[in-house]
């Protein structure tokens, strides 16, 4: 099963290997009710079957729609690691099953191409976030967005004290937070193996405090130069309020937000991660999209925007456009010639229209374009579209 990231979703693009069958079907994490998606899933493909017969005719499709048969009658598939939504995209050579952490519509899609904006939405970097989780022993750094949430292990970046700076230091600061006593609180772990802090021990302390922020200046260092400089994602530091106060005197990571998750992140599940992560995200995430409408506003009263379908489309074939937003739930039956930027609307005989709005996306990523897909509440336009130019 492929990872679900912006370099798949190229390599997607860049196919050529028609017909392409783009299925995505709503799904269901729980028992009994994802019983039922594999009934959904066989739907779907009799759709595909049909339109493969009609687009295609004499083309033979046998073991493309074999594949699709034997993934519909996979009882385990349906059952195992239950997700909201499913992808599908199979050609000649190609038969990739994506999860996905977000529901989707149900869509059947089969051309020369393959429909990628529901999967645009998953990748786009608009509420993608990273966290660090930091405390005087550990780190732990995570990436994903509302939905979910992943460890990422990056080679380089010390997530421990003592690998930062070695054992003797490390066997130091454990030796001052499992001092016991009666004011003691238990702390760290994650898992069941936190350990104890002694309270009073103000001296031992500032003797232990320069080990953590040489701690804490390592990883911000390694965090920035290997995460978030070449990703450009905010990064909302976790920790208690004594732990973050350290990591944030010693950071000069430009993409710390200014807000922090506040608590032991180590006794909190991934989700219970994310859910706090994202209430502290949000406002970033709908703060820019506000700017991105504020900027389209600019530049269309400017003559540097459209909402126009025919425009955009002409200006992205030409590498014009530098920013786009698209809107999620708004389809535009027919296709756009990716060399010209030609709108072909579907007419009443189409059985499978595609849907232009993806073509449009499709178009602005081959060219360098930010493409941005948004719910219809933060659109600008009332089109599906809107396109800032780049000159």
């Amino acid at each position: 099963m492929p990872t679900l990231s912006t370099k798949y979703v190229s390599s997607v693009l860049g196919a050529a290997e028609a017909p392409c069958v783009s299925i995505y079907l709503p799904t269901h994490r729980s028992y009994p009710d994802n019983q039922q998606d594999g009934t959904g899933f066989r739907g779907l493909v009799r759709s595909a079957e049909n339109a493969l017969g009609k687009a295609y005719p004499g083309r033979d499709v046998r073991q493309l729609v074999g594949r699709l048969h034997s993934l519909q009658d996979d009882a385990d598939f349906w059952a195992t690691n239950p997700a909201e939504g499913v992808a599908v995209l199979a050609s000649p050579v190609r038969f990739d099953v994506l999860k996905l952490p977000r529901p989707v519509a149900e869509r059947v899609e089969v051309g020369e191409t393959f429909h990628v904006k529901p999967l645009i939405r998953h990748i786009q970097s608009a509420d993608r976030f990273q966290v660090l989780g930091v405390c005087r022993e550990r780190v732990a750094l995570f990436d994903g967005n509302r939905y979910e949430l992943h460890p990422l292990d990056v080679p380089g970046i010390p997530l421990t004290l003592e690998a930062a700076l070695g054992s003797e230091v490390g066997e130091r600061v454990r030796r001052f937070h499992t001092g016991g006593g009666p004011a003691s609180a238990v702390y760290g772990g994650g898992h069941g193996h936190g350990v104890t802090i002694s309270h009073g021990q103000d001296a031992r302390k500032d003797e232990i405090l320069p080990d953590v922020h040489r701690f804490f200046r390592a990883v911000d260092r390694e965090v920035l130069d290997r995460v978030s400089d070449p990703t450009g994602l905010p990064l909302i530091p976790a920790g208690t309020d004594d732990n973050l106060a350290e990591f944030r005197a010693v950071s000069n990571n430009r993409f710390v937000t200014a807000d922090g998750v506040h608590g032991d992140w180590t006794h909190w599940t991934l989700p219970e991660i994310r859910d706090r992560a994202w209430k502290v995200f949000e406002k970033h995430y709908l703060a820019r999209l506000a700017r991105i409408r504020e900027d389209y506003g600019t530049a269309a009263s400017r003559k540097l925007a459209t909402g126009e379908l025919n425009e955009a489309a002409k200006a992205a074939a030409e590498g014009r456009v530098g920013t786009m937003l698209i809107d999620a739930d708004k389809t535009l039956p027919g296709a756009i010639e990716m060399d010209t930027g030609n709108l072909r609307p579907a007419g009443p005989a189409d059985t499978q229209p595609g849907d232009m709005l993806d073509d449009l996306a499709e178009l602005g990523l081959r060219h360098g374009s930010t493409v941005t897909v948004v719910p219809a509440d933060q659109m600008p336009t009332q089109t599906g579209l809107a396109a800032i130019f780049r000159f």
